[in-house]
């Protein structure tokens, strides 16, 4: 079944119906996916898990056609991604069909990704038949059925996003269940492709806000997401994990998500850990930058990831452009030489770290799956405070959780809101940050202040000053680029 004969959740967004109804029948996708002759995403994953390499992925997208087959071509040709990206525009996100196909036409620079409802399935195929690399999904949208409709229809074997993750980070008004009941079409219709020999890999957003997010936070979202995903019929789960910068705990963050998979889902289901490589304030300088971007692979490898999305040098300074794309993929495939099996981390302090954050995703989501409704349950949680996430701008979400950085640089918890967490875990959190903030309650001034320092972490680590107007400041770096533009709308999500 298609997931676009279902009616919009909650909305009457303007669907594409010319792209509708001429859309494959998912038998017919599905014997074009195996037609291609190439692997699926799920299957290039499958292969890396087992060869303990990390695969590496880029954020690309633009709105031209042309453009974008370009993009993705230099991209395979110059750095051999395993795994390449369709990002797609915010009309098409908020399924604003119209205003993406006005603007295609109109000035497709403008867009902020590839409109690929307006541009058409045959488009997308044309993109996958392009490249030796199978295609991912990434967009952002609470409500993705149609463009689920149409990336299946283009041959794109993997999808990103969920209810909570791709609704809470990034949409105000947005109820949570309307999110919730379009992902669960989407997963069904993952479970009905699977019946025709076709695994889709549904990757979850766990990055969330992507700033200060504690790992227990980002798990338990991916863990409900995930139950509800494999209950639809989902047979390949990725969940996505933000790198936080304090290698210790990525790495038991990392190494939990397949104990957390053992614990909570079906046995038989793919299930694979992917960082997605810093995403908080960049370092202005390369060699900096490059430092971080290194050390983000070095913590995916020693994580057991089987995927990392890549970030490259430029991202202080905007959009990066395509030749600092296939230098971040290049840097960060170092990591995979077997020449660095001498780099580790202790693993006493990851196993430590690691039984905390177990036991506080535990206190978040066992309550939840006990419930008989499951949507109605994280809803309800949400709206009372017993699940939460920072900085978020959704009225389905509190925020009434701060995060700061302990003294070693870990993300914990500075306010817990209502999170329900065991007494244990909260002594915990409060000795650890006792060095940080001291006795007593801070001031506004003094909270905001050490907010603003974490945010700002690395730039700190490498002692950057504020903004550079000399040698290493924004005018020479546009100097230095002046001869590869930054293309538009290449998109970073």
């Amino acid at each position: 079944m298609s997931v676009t004969s279902i009616p919009s959740a909650g909305g009457s967004a303007t669907v594409p119906l010319a792209c509708a109804t001429s859309l494959p029948t998912p038998s017919q996708s599905a014997a074009y996916i195996a037609s291609l002759g190439k692997p699926t995403a799920a299957q290039i994953l499958q292969d890396c898990k087992d060869r303990g390499r990390v695969a590496l992925q880029p954020r690309c997208g633009v709105g031209g056609h042309e453009e974008m087959k370009r993009l993705l071509t230099t991209l395979e040709e110059e750095a051999r991604p395993d795994i390449l990206t369709l990002t797609i525009d915010s009309h098409t996100r908020l399924k604003r069909f119209g205003e993406a196909r006005r603007t295609l036409h109109l000035r497709p620079a403008d867009l902020n990704g590839y409109p690929l409802v307006a541009h058409g399935w045959q488009r997308g195929r044309e993109l996958n038949e392009l490249v030796d690399a199978p295609l991912e999904i990434r967009h952002g949208s609470p409500d993705a059925r149609l463009l689920f409709d149409v990336s299946v229809a283009s041959g794109i074997t993997s999808f990103e996003g969920g209810g909570i993750s791709y609704n809470l980070p990034y949409s105000k008004a947005v109820p949570l269940a309307e999110s919730l009941t379009a992902w669960q079409d989407v997963d069904r219709a993952c479970g009905e492709l699977a019946e025709h020999g076709v695994i889709v890999d549904r990757e979850l957003f766990g990055t969330l806000t992507a700033v200060l997010v504690p790992p227990s936070i980002s798990l338990a979202v991916s863990v409900l997401e995930a139950v509800l995903a494999t209950r639809a019929g989902v047979r390949c789960v990725s969940v996505a994990y933000p790198q936080g910068g304090h290698l210790v705990q990525d790495v038991a963050a990392l190494r939990s998500i397949p104990v957390l998979a053992e614990r909570y889902l079906p046995a038989g289901v793919q299930v694979h850990a992917v960082l997605h490589e810093f995403m908080g304030v960049f370092p202005r300088k390369r060699d900096n930058a490059e430092d971080l971007i290194l050390y983000g692979a070095l913590a995916a490898r020693l994580g057991g990831a089987s995927k990392l999305i890549t970030k490259t040098y430029q991202e202080a300074y905007g959009i990066p452009d395509t030749a600092a794309n296939v230098a971040g993929l290049r840097l960060a495939n170092r990591a995979n030489s077997p020449l660095l099996d001498f780099v580790t981390v202790d693993d006493g302090r990851v196993t430590e770290e690691q039984r905390w954050i177990l036991d506080e995703v535990a206190d978040l989501v066992e309550p939840l799956l006990q419930r008989p409704d499951l949507i109605e349950a994280v809803v309800e949680a949400f709206a009372e405070g017993r699940l939460d996430i920072p900085f978020s701008a959704s009225r389905s979400a509190r925020s009434d959780i701060i995060p700061r950085r302990d003294a070693t640089g870990a993300i914990r918890y500075r306010t817990v809101g209502a999170l329900p967490f065991a007494p244990a875990r909260l002594r915990r959190n409060e000795e650890l940050l006792h060095r940080v903030d001291g006795l007593g309650e801070p001031g506004i001034d003094t909270l905001m202040a050490g907010l603003t320092g974490d945010i700002n972490y690395f730039r700190g680590l490498f002692r950057e000053s504020e903004p550079h107007t000399g040698a290493h400041g924004p005018e020479r770096w546009r100097n230095a680029t002046a001869a590869t533009p930054i293309a538009p709308g290449e998109s970073r999500n």
